[in-house]
């Protein structure tokens, strides 16, 4: 009795022991799978939070790409720039350059640039809500824009130069430094001269400084100049230009009725005194026509 007593309890023993390892191992493998679990969680907000990444093909052999460039994106929440994974191109997809406007190319060709659709999306919502990209540089700051990209397409971005003579108002205003009100003071203005000369004659305006013409020199251009008729507007025409006015009009017409047409010339209005100093520099740059 007491040997068959034993067995039992050491039969029970036995279970008791196999029942806490099958437990212990069934709590680790719960902890283990909650672990998995959170990481995958973690891992799918982290990528969520990592926009689209610009790839380059730096060659191309049998029409797939063999290399491209890692790109650098800011994090959401930071703007501390960090490296992220090497994006895989889509099969048979390869990057071209061509000459394009950031302004106004589209959306199917920012992708035929490299772009994603989502980085040509925002580039393009950027557009929509007011923005431009008045140099090359602006277009390099924008998120989406890695500096390995930028370096590709530096070449290929053609944006216009802005024709002060041909610019309605709205299209002055994208200038920097240049508001609603200033802008149709440069439109009056050149209505008064008949058509700007060069580009300087907007710092004859008033507020218009040398430190906001130097801001923005580099986005304009005369492109269309039509030469002023000095030598035979009447005097009530003349009198309008603001190098002219009422009383030099008068001299300009006695000084064209008393030379002969190969002898007219703006050197000689200024030599002959007709011309206010301060305004002499400035009245022989004035494009004109033929007497």
């Amino acid at each position: 009795m007491d040997t068959d007593h034993g067995k039992r309890n050491k039969e029970i023993s036995g279970s008791f022991a196999k029942g806490a390892i099958a437990l212990v191992f069934l709590i680790v493998g719960y902890q283990a799978a909650l672990f998995v679990h959170k990481v995958t969680l973690t891992r799918a907000a982290v990528m969520e939070a990592v926009p689209d990444t610009v790839y380059v093909v730096e060659k191309v052999a049998d029409s797939r790409p063999v290399r491209r460039d890692t790109v650098r994106r800011p994090g959401r929440g930071t703007e501390k720039l960090r490296p992220v994974r090497e994006a895989i191109a889509p099969k048979g997809r390869v990057a071209e350059n061509f000459r394009f406007d950031p302004n106004t190319v589209s959306v199917n060709d920012l992708q035929r640039l490299g772009f994603s659709e989502r980085q040509a999306v925002s580039i393009d919502n950027y557009r929509r809500k007011g923005g431009r990209f008045r140099r090359k540089e602006d277009f390099a700051r924008s998120f989406v824009v890695a500096d390995s990209v930028f370096e590709r397409l530096k070449g290929y971005i053609d944006i216009p130069l802005i024709d002060i003579n041909m610019a309605d108002s709205a299209a002055l205003t994208a200038l920097p430094g240049v508001g609603p009100y200033l802008a149709g003071k440069i439109v009056e203005y050149r209505g008064r001269l008949r058509g700007y000369s060069f580009p300087e004659q907007l710092m004859d305006i008033y507020r218009f400084d040398r430190e906001k013409f130097d801001g923005l020199k580099d986005l304009i251009t005369v492109g269309r100049v039509r030469p002023y008729p000095i030598w035979t507007l009447p005097e009530d025409s003349l009198a309008m230009h603001p190098y002219i006015g009422r009383h030099t009009a008068r001299s300009i017409v006695l000084y064209r009725e008393n030379h002969a047409p190969s002898e007219c010339s703006l050197e000689g209005l200024v030599s002959a005194g007709l011309i206010r100093k301060e305004y002499a520099e400035r009245f022989v740059r004035i494009a004109v026509a033929s007497p």
